[in-house]
């Protein structure tokens, strides 16, 4: 059998994966706080005896871009967004720690600060609880406080834990969190800060992902019809063989 076959077989399979990483990018472009995710095809050469010649295709995963997204103002009190470098932390359902970039909070019917999906939204304490019927402001230094309708009192709820790891300890989950790649808990950051009324939006590049699909596809039916031509080379020797 023709050994470009396997060439061109291993290089469709990781360019059908480079496409899904493109789509997935490309679906998020208005996902806030998205962080596109980066890969790459490489050629390695193969070792061994006979196998100088030979190549194989391997895909290369670079991580995540952490590039930040665009600001974009809503003038909602509970929409928060880091300046800077830093993360959100928020309690998944095993009961762990993991980071975001996604400042659109929410109330839950119990008071607990959440985001959209349901994830309570950590403070340096535990999740962040605020009292019925109140008003809720974010001061840039994390602080929770609020406000009782009826009342003049201000109280402060708690502040949110605000981390910044270095980004080369972030590994970036299949549910769109990052987490310590030891599985521990980041410390927080006195430092970081937050905008309110403001959300940070996906740092994907429509015109790139779109431009880097199309050159997906397009080396994708390279590959496709490299494998037809082996498969013809294979046909002709064949019928060369049955007629000698």
């Amino acid at each position: 059998m023709d050994r470009v076959i396997y060439t061109g077989m291993a290089a469709a399979k990781h360019l059908l994966h480079r496409q899904e990483t493109l789509a997935n990018n490309l679906a998020n472009a208005n996902t806030t706080g998205f962080r596109a995710e980066l890969v790459a095809l490489r050629a390695v050469p193969l070792r061994g005896q006979e196998a100088g010649t030979r190549v194989a295709t391997v895909e290369t995963t670079l991580g995540v871009d952490f590039t930040p997204g665009p600001m974009i103002a809503t003038g909602r009190d509970l929409d928060v967004a880091i300046q800077g470098a830093g993360w959100l932390a928020v309690q998944t359902p095993d009961g762990g720690e993991a980071y975001t970039r996604n400042g659109s909070l929410q109330v839950a019917a119990d008071g607990t600060l959440t985001l959209p999906n349901g994830l309570p939204v950590l403070g340096e304490g535990g999740p962040l609880v605020v009292p019925a019927n109140a008003s809720v402001t974010v001061a840039p230094d994390g602080t929770v406080s609020a406000k009782v309708d009826g009342q003049t009192a201000v109280n402060a709820v708690g502040r949110l834990k605000l981390v910044n790891p270095p980004t080369e300890e972030l590994v970036k989950g299949n549910d769109g969190l990052f987490r310590l790649r030891s599985g521990e808990a980041a410390d927080a950051d006195p430092n970081v800060r937050v905008a309110a009324g403001t959300l940070e939006g996906s740092n994907v590049n429509v015109v790139e992902a779109m431009v880097g699909m199309i050159a997906a596809a397009r080396q994708f039916e390279l590959q496709m019809k490299l494998l037809e031509a082996a498969r013809d080379n294979e046909q002709k020797a064949n019928t060369l063989i049955a007629t000698g």
